[in-house]
């Protein structure tokens, strides 16, 4: 089920950012990449150790950079990748590298189900045709 929502709140999101004309800024997707990415440190502060902490902040850095990357250079694909890619990191590596006890059990899945579906979304505008400025 978190996926499922995960995946409904991406696309409402993106959906709604198209519709609404948010998203023919390529500053938009850039800057969901970097709140996204965030969220892992908020949990961290939460309920877990300053170890913790700094490791959830590294990574969150990490995607920050490409976010800003891709807003730089404007390469949309490179923030669509970051965000299927932080998608896939947060359901089959972060868990391996990082215990969060600050996390919600169901954040993976409902994250990844966001993440992924943004990045889509993001990946097909691109494909049609210039419409970011």
């Amino acid at each position: 089920m978190d996926y499922l929502i995960g995946l409904i709140l991406g696309l409402t999101v993106s959906g709604s950012a198209t519709l609404i004309g948010l998203d023919r800024s390529r500053a938009f997707y850039p800057t969901v990449l970097i709140v996204v990415a965030s969220y892992y440190a908020l949990f961290a502060a939460m309920g877990a150790s300053n170890d913790t902490l700094g490791m959830e902040a590294l990574m969150g850095l990490g995607f920050s950079f490409l976010a800003v990357l891709g807003f730089k250079t404007a390469c949309g694909f490179l923030v669509a990748a970051a965000l299927v890619g932080h998608g896939v990191f947060d359901v089959f590596l972060h868990h391996l590298w990082i215990e969060n006890p600050g996390m919600p059990i169901w954040w993976p899945g409902f994250c990844a189900g966001a993440d992924v579906s943004l990045g889509a979304w993001l990946a097909f505008r691109l494909l049609k045709g210039p419409v970011l400025t």
